[in-house]
């Protein structure tokens, strides 16, 4: 290869690796226009179009995306609703303040903690707590607080204190469904709960945890004075007994 030739090669090399400002430009203004476009799918009449647009928008997690993903939530179809779910997911923290706002509204109430479930973020734990005291949406709750998963950990354990019966046994159904083992003592402690169902569900927990310290604990719920705590501990531990190696959940 000539001088020349070798020149030019490693020029035309330089070029290759030198992004310009105006081609960074173009490319937002491209990533740009692509939101806009799927922002005026949302109004399409045909709700698989507005589905695919919400997927889109989710895939793309811009924050841009937050508003009309937030309107997507109180769409018509159930299917957009579902996937407008993910979406706001995916986004991640920059949709949690909005999501906080739908809080307040009861229509879009449930959607908006079913997103809150898929954000990693500090700031998701208190509203969703909270949620445990509403009678229309703790079940919702739960399912949000088992989803973030070990995050939700150290307040659920908190929860097991609180004043109020529905409370801790929200907090007791959804650690027994995280299946951590910082749970287990906790769990064991509110065996001795004066509320009957939230004895039966923390041993219920303890048995899907299966950490044998469980299966110690429960036994003294054969002589509990309610005959349906009773007759559960009894086919848990029948159950329990055939199934001998069960090796303690990871926190």
């Amino acid at each position: 290869m000539g001088a020349a030739d070798q020149m030019q090669t490693d020029v035309a090399a330089g070029d290759a690796l030198t992004v310009s400002p105006d081609t960074v430009a173009l490319e937002e203004e491209q990533v740009k226009d692509e939101i806009d476009i799927q922002i005026d799918l949302l109004n399409d009449p045909d709700w698989v179009v507005r589905r695919e647009a919400v997927i889109t928008l989710g895939e793309m997690g811009d924050e841009r995306c937050v508003d009309p993903l937030a309107r997507a939530l109180r769409d018509g179809d159930w299917q957009v609703r579902e996937v407008a779910i993910e979406a706001m997911g995916q986004v991640g923290s920059p949709a949690v303040e909005t999501l906080l706002k739908l809080l307040r509204d009861w229509e879009v109430r449930k959607y908006a903690i079913a997103a809150l479930g898929k954000i990693r973020d500090e700031r998701v734990l208190d509203p969703l707590m909270l949620q445990l005291r509403s009678d229309e949406f703790k079940d919702d709750a739960i399912d949000a607080l088992v989803a973030l998963g070990e995050p939700s950990v150290e307040r659920l354990i908190g929860a097991l204190r609180d004043k109020d019966d529905n409370v801790r046994k929200c907090a007791v159904l959804a650690l027994g469904r995280i299946k951590s083992n910082d749970a287990i003592d906790p769990l064991i402690q509110m065996l001795g709960d004066k509320d009957w169902f939230t004895r039966l569900t923390a041993a219920a927990a303890l048995e899907s945890i299966g950490d044998e310290r469980g299966r110690d604990a429960i036994k003294p719920l054969l002589k509990d004075p309610d005959m349906v705590v009773k007759m559960r501990v009894e086919r848990i531990l029948a159950k329990w007994k055939k199934q001998p190696t069960v090796q303690p959940a990871t926190a």
